[in-house]
């Protein structure tokens, strides 16, 4: 095992806001897709699927908030140039 301690890496902000975008709109078609698939499945599986839509639709909230969080970043970084 080495001894050499790692640096962080730095903050490297600039396509977070691409990536973010990206994760929501993969995020709500796995939603859609999902939801079709409801239509074949069992009771266990629709309510399975119901719960984990849950879950996606709360990260995509996460994910728009940190979407404004990532704007009023820019903003400030902006304003202070």
């Amino acid at each position: 095992m080495s001894n050499h301690s790692q640096k962080p890496k730095p903050d490297n902000r600039r396509d977070n806001l691409k990536k973010i975008q990206e994760n929501i709109e993969n995020t709500l078609e796995n939603i859609q897709e999902a939801e079709h698939s409801m239509e074949t499945a069992s009771e266990f599986q629709e309510e399975e699927i119901r719960r984990k839509n849950a879950r996606r639709r709360q990260s995509v909230e996460g994910m728009r908030d940190e979407v404004h969080d990532e704007h009023e970043h820019m903003k400030r970084k902006k304003k202070n140039k």
